[in-house]
């Protein structure tokens, strides 16, 4: 049985990622900050108890990261997602109202926190089959992409780990490991909002085939949930 980790992973695209593989028979490290508050989450562990096991994580404590990791010290995980995330208030994200408390918080989680987690559990996605780490990244960090301007907090974080990420690649080309990004879309959950353009059903099970069809010289590309490769 083939494993998965996944932060953020109580509401959105991470709760439908531990949906489809414990669907497909995966077992799955399902991560979020609160699990208690977490419903939906722990009524999909109730239906499949030998394959979802939850894990309390913040991933801006780091010392959560170590804990959890030496919890999980003899674990073999094929695949890492790094799918927590944040998104600031548009109102500090606007040229002249730039709220820098909230800016260096989303670098936290969104650009540091995946680098730390590949830090943390590189011994045991390194004893895997697979060995692929993923992060959720976004078209607002790509620089060729950028047309419309502002939203500057969360461009500069996204662009942060995309460039985070492609380091890792090379770095951890000698181990056989694999970082990949993606791009999940426009989405309609609490981050993208009503108006998304597809369901996070659409969304995770595009970014599943993405990465099934990986090959070893795709590590530290950028991809779409439609498989299209996303310019930097």
């Amino acid at each position: 049985m083939r494993t998965v980790l996944i932060t953020g992973a109580n509401r959105g695209i991470g709760l439908e990622f531990v949906r489809q593989y414990a669907m497909d028979h995966w077992r799955v490290f399902a991560c979020c900050r609160n699990p208690a508050a977490a419903e939906a989450l722990n009524q999909l562990a109730t239906q499949h108890p030998d394959r979802i096991t939850i894990y309390s994580l913040d991933v801006v404590n780091h010392q959560q990261i170590e804990q959890l990791s030496q919890i999980l010290s003899n674990q073999a995980i094929d695949l890492l997602i790094n799918n927590a995330g944040v998104y600031p208030p548009e109102r500090g994200d606007a040229f002249g109202k730039t709220d820098y408390a909230a800016w260096a918080y989303t670098f936290e989680v969104n650009t540091a926190a995946p680098l730390k987690m590949a830090e943390a559990f590189i011994q045991q996605v390194s004893k895997s089959e697979l060995k692929t780490i993923i992060t959720i990244s976004s078209k607002m960090g790509s620089i060729a992409d950028n047309r419309g301007g502002g939203s500057y907090i969360y461009r500069s974080s996204k662009s942060g780990v995309n460039i985070v990420m492609k380091s890792l690649s090379i770095d951890l080309n000698p181990k056989g490991i694999a970082a990949v990004l993606l791009h999940p879309g426009w989405v309609r959950t609490d981050m993208g909002g009503p108006n998304g353009l597809i369901s996070t059903e659409q969304s995770v099970t595009g970014m599943r085939r993405v990465i099934s069809n990986l090959k070893s010289g795709d590590s530290g590309k950028f991809y779409a949930f439609d498989g299209q490769i996303v310019p930097w």
